[in-house]
């Protein structure tokens, strides 16, 4: 399989473009009842919490929906200086009038200055973050995986049913009007049973321990921050910061890690899955085997719904009469992406469960899954949104629910790093999902409930 031409930067670009529309039917107006306030005539004050790439691209877009920027915190000066010349393109004083943090406990500090923030940090720091500012009675953006660890999700799950707080977690294509007509297609039974699927162009690999060697730390930049709950290591330039740290399991879990929240976001939702009874791990010293999928997850029957494999193919590639579909469309260029096979057809999408289309038995090609005759009569039964951002902003204003909060979010990254723990014990799992542990392989415990430095913790 070749790359998706539909990249994640084009995908960001996407989602920022959207989350940028200027028109809505609900303007938001400057606030005027005072910190903490979201009533729906009050414009919604916004932290920023991680200001790298992603978190810029976030940001813009929910100041584009109207959220007003009243902080910037991150460990790096330069990080928050682009997010000020981001902010400012949106509006100059506000962005001039955002006060900067290096620390997010001194932000914290000054809680009554804004209503919510957005976590856009890297993966190890997003639970004790969003349980920080959760506690403090924000309203809380996080972008994907909710967490670093199993037992992370598990307690922010929980600790979002108990705080009132509105969440999110940053897989945008939840609010993609494909990602919601595909769920309805699949409930109401257009594919038949649905035994396989298969996701395909994301590895899996991260490495564990530390790069060799090490550089000054550059000035304005808080390097023992940045590494925070994790295990102190030397400063190596272009190696951790500000991108690459995804590929170092103290700070990120790889590829799976990555996309798990999204591509399973339509198979879980519209399959109804639990958590899988067992993770197929084909990897052998940190490489896939030959002919294997990287990860098998196996879920067991759900009802009236039969036993169902997601096959992550990681650097493999899906079965040829599993592409065919695609191959009769796309010819030599077949795109990566998620295929969900059923007994009467089949569903593919892009890795963000976006651009979905069908084909049922006896056609002869794919076709839009928003504009498929012979499911059209299939109700529209889930709500539609403008954006992901603006879903989470009209929720702080009282207007609605999100999509994607923190026990959906929570239990699709419990799915994704459960495989992570299988990857990173080295061995296949029978796992429990509820009480999140590997009955046949107790030493992979340590991969579920992290250690941490404790010195940067609240």
């Amino acid at each position: 399989m070749i790359r998706n031409p539909f990249s994640r930067r084009s995908f960001l670009k996407f989602s920022t473009a959207a989350l940028g529309a200027a028109t809505f039917a609900r303007p938001l107006i400057l606030s005027g009842a005072g910190a903490g306030s979201t009533a729906a005539n009050n414009k919604l004050n916004l932290a920023v919490v991680g200001c790298g790439g992603q978190g810029r691209g976030v940001m813009r877009g929910l100041l584009s929906c109207g959220a007003n920027l009243v902080a910037l915190c991150d460990p790096d000066q330069a990080m928050i200086d682009k997010a000020r010349a981001d902010a400012a393109k949106s509006d100059g004083q506000r962005a001039k009038d955002a006060k900067a943090y290096e620390d997010y406990r001194r932000l914290l500090d000054n809680a009554s200055s804004f209503d919510a923030v957005l976590v856009a940090t890297p993966d190890h720091w997003h639970a004790h973050l969003c349980k920080a500012f959760m506690k403090a009675g924000k309203h809380v953006y996080c972008e994907k995986p909710l967490t670093h660890s199993v037992a992370e999700a598990r307690e922010l799950r929980e600790l979002s049913r108990k705080c009132k707080v509105v969440t999110q977690m940053g897989n945008q294509g939840s609010a993609s009007a494909s990602l919601r007509r595909c769920t309805e297609i699949i409930r109401a039974g257009a594919l038949g049973q649905i035994r396989e699927i298969y996701q395909g162009g994301i590895g899996v690999t991260a490495k564990e321990g530390n790069a060799e060697g090490e550089d000054p730390v550059p000035q304005g930049f808080n390097w023992d921050l940045w590494v925070g709950p994790s295990a102190m290591r030397p400063f190596k330039k272009d190696v951790y910061h500000p991108f690459r740290w995804r590929g170092f399991f103290d700070f990120g879990n790889g590829g799976l890690a990555d996309f798990c929240c999204h591509a399973i976001n339509l198979p879980m939702r519209a399959l109804d899955l639990g958590y899988p009874q067992k993770i197929v791990v084909n990897m052998h010293a940190g490489k896939q085997l030959p002919g294997k999928a990287a990860v098998e997850f196996h879920f067991a029957a759900r009802g009236s719904l039969p036993p169902v494999t997601l096959y992550w193919q990681g650097s493999g590639t899906p079965p040829a009469e599993v592409l065919k579909p695609l191959a009769d469309v796309y010819k030599d260029k077949t795109p990566t992406g998620l295929m969900i096979v059923g007994q009467k057809g089949c569903i593919y999408t892009s890795h963000w469960n976006t651009g979905g289309l069908v084909r049922l038995e006896g056609e002869p090609r794919l076709k839009d899954a928003l504009h498929h005759d012979a499911t059209k009569h299939i109700p529209e039964t889930l709500p539609r949104t403008a954006n992901h951002g603006q879903e989470w902003i009209d929720a702080c204003r009282g207007q609605g629910k999100t999509f994607s909060d923190f026990d959906i979010g929570g239990k699709l990254t419990e799915i994704g790093l459960a495989g992570v723990v299988g990857i990173r014990a080295g061995k296949s799992l029978d796992w429990d999902g509820e009480k999140m542990e590997a009955k046949n392989a107790p030493e992979a415990a340590r991969f579920v409930h992290t250690e941490y430095r404790k010195k940067w913790l609240p």
